[in-house]
């Protein structure tokens, strides 16, 4: 499709379990299509050996960065020059970097700055540097478990985890719509979520055990939520406003 974002997908191999890879892919193919996809490390070391496998399957190419000195991060070093190199190049539309290393922070932030869409991947220990350094930031073990299950679409998961409190959640949503609520204190239920992403760059209902934002609005009860049909049939809108007596 002309109109899907171009995205350039880097992997840093050295803190990235291969057990990751579908959910990874899966999840950028959402926001548009991986035009680059590349890993980096030292494949000559043995605790790589079980990525060969799957580069294969998934056509990503493989970077050898040998670590020439001991304390020295030779694949951040190379998987950085190769995003400036891409970033010129002028034929992408944002990055996704995958890595739980807070080494990547100034390259999210750098590619930020050349207006590039940057969605970060890691794990959960991740510093809050680099999450806050991205567009949007997900957790590794939600995509895994995500590609894993095969429940019912909204079906709340116990393995869930969670970063952002969801009294801090409550209170931004609550803000958000007295702050952009038209007179009748409605909102479009898509302007929250919008919105919650751009503060909390985390945010992602699965994080709490939802598929989807209005089943994980709804469990907050602090919200009146109605939809209506457009004039076509085709289409709901959603929208939602403060309880009068939300607690």
């Amino acid at each position: 499709m002309e109109n899907e974002k171009r995205f350039a997908v880097l992997i840093d191999a050295d803190n990235i379990s291969e057990k990751y890879i579908k959910g990874i892919l899966d999840e950028i193919s959402n926001d548009g299509v991986a035009t680059y996809k590349r890993i980096y490390g030292d494949w000559t070391k043995p605790n790589l050996g079980a990525w060969k496998q799957v580069l294969l399957e998934n056509s990503i190419t493989p970077i050898q960065q040998y670590s020439y000195t001991t304390g020295k991060n030779a694949t951040d070093s190379a998987m950085i020059i190769d995003a400036m190199d891409i970033l010129y190049s002028g034929h992408v539309d944002g990055f996704c970097l995958v890595s739980s290393d807070s080494d990547f922070t100034r390259l999210a932030s750098r590619l930020r700055e050349s207006g590039m869409i940057v969605v970060g991947m890691g794990e959960k220990k991740t510093p809050s540097a680099f999450i806050s350094a991205c567009h949007q930031f997900k957790y590794l073990e939600i995509l895994l478990c995500n590609a894993e299950e095969k429940n019912n679409a909204d079906a709340p998961s116990e393995t869930s985890q969670q970063r952002t409190d969801l009294a801090a959640i409550k209170r931004t949503v609550l803000t958000i719509i007295d702050e952009v609520s038209d007179e009748d204190e409605w909102i479009f239920i898509s302007e929250i979520g919008d919105i919650l992403v751009k503060r909390y760059p985390d945010f992602d209902v699965r994080n709490y055990g939802f598929k989807k934002l209005t089943p994980f609005l709804k469990s907050l009860n602090i919200l009146d939520i109605r939809s209506t049909r457009t004039s076509d049939g085709n289409n709901r809108l959603v929208y939602v406003r403060a309880k009068k007596n939300h607690s």
